[in-house]
């Protein structure tokens, strides 16, 4: 008999008996899912991807997410998963708290498992917009409201040149030290 590939054996498994109902959303408990992979893959690893600064978290300024690698016979998945309230929308840097970090990574690695197979199903059509509840990302802005003409781009004088038979001027420098050296005034640069 041959063995089958790290995703038949997971995604094989029901899981259904260790989930739990949060909202219209369906959560495998994280620590199941780690039990599972490491009762059928004992070398199987995590990693939890840190910023170039140091954080278990990323950010842009505005919000924050983390990144959890699973890794099962060489194979790594990644999960990106952004740090959210208990309504699963972002929270925003300045009220991201340890915990908050905390849930996301242990959600990220339960996804990371369903990459592989583990409870791939319970994901299914999560992407899917919810059309009841219109998404909204900040404040909201006013329309941008257009001019009803075509703006002119505005007119420039084109740079004069300067004639063949007027004297060259001194150069910058020569102006700035005779200048600190006491010799003379300040000209102003012609253009």
């Amino acid at each position: 008999m041959q063995d089958q590939s790290v995703f038949a054996t997971l995604v094989a498994i029901n899981c259904n008996e260790h989930t739990e109902k949060k909202g219209n959303l369906t959560y495998l408990s994280w620590a199941w899912a780690w039990q599972i992979v490491k009762s059928h893959y004992p070398d199987a690893t995590y990693t939890i991807y840190e910023s170039p600064d140091g954080w278990n978290y990323f950010t842009d300024g505005r919000t924050c997410w983390v990144k959890v690698g699973v890794t099962i016979q060489s194979l790594e998945h990644i999960e990106y998963l952004p740090v959210m309230d208990q309504r699963n929308q972002s929270i925003p840097f300045e009220a991201i708290r340890s915990t908050d970090v905390n849930k996301a990574i242990q959600r990220a690695l339960t996804k990371a498992c369903a990459r592989h197979g583990l409870g791939l199903y319970i994901y299914a059509g999560e992407d899917l917009p919810d059309v009841q509840q219109p998404q909204q990302y900040g404040p909201q802005q006013p329309a941008v409201q257009y001019p009803q003409q075509p703006v002119q781009p505005p007119q420039y004088s084109q740079p004069q040149q300067a004639s063949v038979q007027q004297p060259r001027q001194q150069g910058w420098r020569q102006s700035r030290n005779q200048y600190y050296a006491g010799q003379q005034q300040p000209q102003q640069p012609q253009h």
